[in-house]
């Protein structure tokens, strides 16, 4: 009978944060696995979103998004150079379209500021000198912000992992993470691994985790699905960076925005319609029983009952092309709905108190030998290598610089 493997540090997912961790400890000189229930990395919530590096301008200053989000923006375009991955200093403008967005932009320019971020207030003249086909009044440039692909950032964290001598196991789904006095048991179906610490960065099935580790997380993951429409060429030609909405500060959604990729096309979105299941990237992807708690589940009583009227006009933009159009026109009027066509789609793992508060910073849980990371959207992907050396620190006291850090 083979002994159960045992590391210093095992990380439950295989995505970007988990990675990002991973790493941080091979770094530190500990033995590392990683445990991914697909059978590739970054499957879900990183290899599925718009590819953006973000400045870290729309955070409440002092917040773990905040503080990580500035730093991960200049790193993961420092990384992406390091290892030759695609990455562009795009810049960011960020329009208002209506005269009662102008205090929100405000603050925005305030929360920049706070964060250290560099942002610039345009007039018209301004915002078109960046976007010629752009339609505001009043719109913020930011700079730093860029484009990569972070699934290729995903696994080139991977391929460093392994050859640092961490182990990498796909398609091994975790059932539990148990301590025990002196360790914790990681148990899964194709059997155990022992961890002197143990990280859960399970995205959309963190908190199910949670509780069959006999941890209550406080909060329920909803899933939102969000769709991206693809540009034709000659709306393409109407955007040369990144186009965004002024957010809305009662979500933690960036709204509708326009993306020029590193491979050069042209999407635009997400939108944000409650998915039907945890990997629901389309109607069709149904899980009844799931979409049952979900609909019953005390926060999102409260998230619904104060918030229809943004969901109906969320569904209806997901399933009306000339819908969807209209919101992008608010900022790129000639964009027609003949050119948009669907372009894939995302889950956003959102975590919801019982009281209908939609988590909006990072949510990270310590017990004891093992840390549950609860709530990682976007900016996680940007932010994820100082989300990495955050955990580590917490877990085992490590501290590490930035890798290129003098």
């Amino acid at each position: 009978m083979r002994p159960t493997p045992s590391y210093d540090v095992v990380v439950v997912g295989g995505g970007i944060v988990g990675l990002a961790t991973a790493w941080a400890a091979v770094r530190a000189g500990k033995s590392v696995a990683v445990v991914e229930r697909e059978q590739r990395l970054a499957a879900h919530q990183t290899g599925n979103n718009s590819n953006v590096i973000h400045s870290g301008l729309y955070y409440a200053p002092g917040g773990l998004k905040a503080r990580l989000a500035v730093a991960g923006c200049a790193e993961t375009k420092s990384f992406c150079r390091t290892h030759d991955l695609p990455v562009e200093e795009t810049g960011k403008l960020v329009v208002a379209t209506e005269p009662e967005e102008l205090p929100r932009l405000a603050e925005l320019a305030r929360r920049g500021a706070a964060n250290g971020v560099e942002a610039h207030e345009l007039d018209q003249a301004g915002m078109r000198a960046h976007e010629p086909h752009v339609r505001g009044i009043a719109a913020l440039w930011v700079p730093s912000t860029g484009i990569t692909d972070f699934r290729r950032v995903a696994e080139k964290l991977g391929e460093l992992v392994q050859e640092a001598g961490g182990d990498i196991f796909l398609g091994r789904p975790v059932q539990q993470v148990l301590r025990r006095r002196r360790d914790v048991v990681v148990r899964t179906g194709l059997g155990d691994l022992i961890g002197s610490r143990v990280v859960v960065c399970a995205g959309l099935h963190c908190d199910e985790l949670a509780r069959a580790s006999r941890i209550d997380p406080g909060i329920r993951i909803v899933p939102f699905r969000g769709e991206y429409s693809g540009f034709s060429a000659r709306a393409a030609e109407l955007v040369k960076g990144l186009i965004y909405p002024v957010p809305d500060p009662a979500f933690p959604f960036l709204g509708v925005h326009a993306t020029r990729g590193v491979d050069g096309h042209v999407h635009a979105g997400p939108n944000a319609v409650l998915a039907l299941a945890r990997e629901g990237y389309s109607w069709r992807d149904v899980d009844a029983r799931e979409t049952m708690r979900t609909l019953v589940y005390p926060g999102m009583v409260r998230v619904a009952a104060k918030h229809w009227r943004y969901g109906l006009g969320e569904m209806h933009r997901s399933l009306s092309k000339a819908a969807m159009a209209r919101q992008i026109q608010r900022m790129l009027p000639d964009v027609r709905a003949e050119d948009l066509s669907p372009a894939g789609a995302g889950v956003r793992a959102q975590a919801v108190k019982a009281d209908g508060t939609l988590v909006d910073d990072f949510l990270l849980v310590s017990d004891g030998p093992v840390l549950h990371v609860l709530n990682a959207p976007s900016p996680a992907a940007t932010a994820a290598m100082p989300i990495g050396r955050e955990i580590l620190h917490r877990l085992t006291g490590d501290v590490l610089a930035p890798v290129g850090a003098a």
